[in-house]
């Protein structure tokens, strides 16, 4: 009987290992940069294109709701145009993705724009601010230990 068990644990094992493996290589999401899909381009091919948005190249017509801007990697650039409202966090000199097609007239023909946000942390106040030592001296007043 206990063979039994240590064969059902070594399948139940090797079951959840492959669900996990699956599960990862499926959320995994690639992206080619603007130098790869130069080099290998394929017209009406989706892709998902990754890079810089250049500084200088996004205009926006609000009222056809058509933008234009150029992705960059350092070595090599990309038209991109898009038919819709750009993210917030869109703008020149981030980072962006976009998913859609290359176009055989030279340029991506984007459907998604993903805004990619900075990693650094800015606190939105002012630890020095009237707000903040206004909220210290209420709850001082109010017997709070300070953490300060």
């Amino acid at each position: 009987m206990r063979p039994k068990f240590i064969v059902g644990g070594i399948v139940i094992a090797a079951a959840l290992a492959y669900m996990i493996y699956a599960g990862v290589t499926q959320s995994a999401v690639y992206f080619v940069t603007p130098a790869e899909l130069r080099a290998s381009a394929v017209a009406g091919k989706a892709y998902r294109l990754g890079g810089m948005v250049i500084p200088g190249s996004v205009t926006w017509e609000p009222r056809s709701l058509d933008l234009r801007f150029t992705l960059g990697d350092g070595t090599a650039t990309v038209a991109v145009r898009h038919k819709g409202t750009p993210p917030d966090l869109f703008g020149e000199g981030r980072g962006a993705v976009v998913e859609g097609t290359w176009s055989a007239d030279g340029y991506f023909r984007a459907g998604l724009i993903l805004a990619k946000h900075s990693e650094e942390y800015k606190a939105p106040h002012d630890a020095t601010a009237a707000g903040h030592t206004r909220v210290v001296k209420l709850l001082l007043s109010r017997g709070a230990d300070p953490i300060c």
